[in-house]
């Protein structure tokens, strides 16, 4: 089943709210409703460090992690989003995750998608990084089916261990 997403960008006082754990604050500072799911412990780092980057770089807003929103069902399922602008060489990486809830529906794939096409239509990219846990089977079969391939390794302070794949901005895109 082929699900839409949209990504939906958040104001640095939704992210703040967020990095918190307080839904309600990010919630009346956010364009759509949200989940617990997204003020919870498994997101909460993501958007400190997405909060502290708009603090000191505001460009970087339209770059970072969004909320992935079903239009079709009005649901907030996750967030998904690039690192930051694209480095020197053209590279962004992106991270996505879904809310337990929500998973194994389509929607890290449609995140994904929609990432890989905005890369597409941005003349500074050329090339779309993902970094996955060797133990991250989805999200590993994911990229592998998009087009990316392994390019080295890396220690992650956050995550530990990756497996690093890219692929080049504007390939398979369906």
């Amino acid at each position: 089943m082929d699900v839409r997403v949209e990504l939906v960008e958040l104001s640095p006082a939704a992210l703040r709210a967020l990095a918190d754990g307080d839904l309600a604050a990010a919630e009346a500072a956010a364009p759509v409703p949200l989940s617990p799911y997204l003020a919870g412990p498994e997101c909460r780092w993501v958007w400190g460090i997405r909060a502290e980057q708009v603090g000191t770089d505001p460009a970087s807003a339209r770059w970072i992690t969004r909320v992935v929103r079903d239009p079709d069902r009005q649901l907030t399922v996750g967030r998904a989003g690039f690192h930051g602008p694209p480095d020197a060489s053209g590279t962004v990486e992106v991270g996505y995750s879904i809310d337990p809830e929500h998973r194994r529906r389509g929607y890290a794939r449609a995140a994904l998608r929609a990432l890989l096409a905005w890369a597409a239509d941005e003349p500074a990219v050329t090339t779309v990084r993902a970094a996955v846990a060797p133990a991250n089977v989805a999200s590993r079969d994911l990229v592998l089916a998009e087009g990316f391939r392994a390019v080295g390794e890396q220690i992650d302070e956050e995550d530990g261990p990756e497996i690093v794949y890219e692929v080049a901005a504007g390939t398979r895109l369906r």
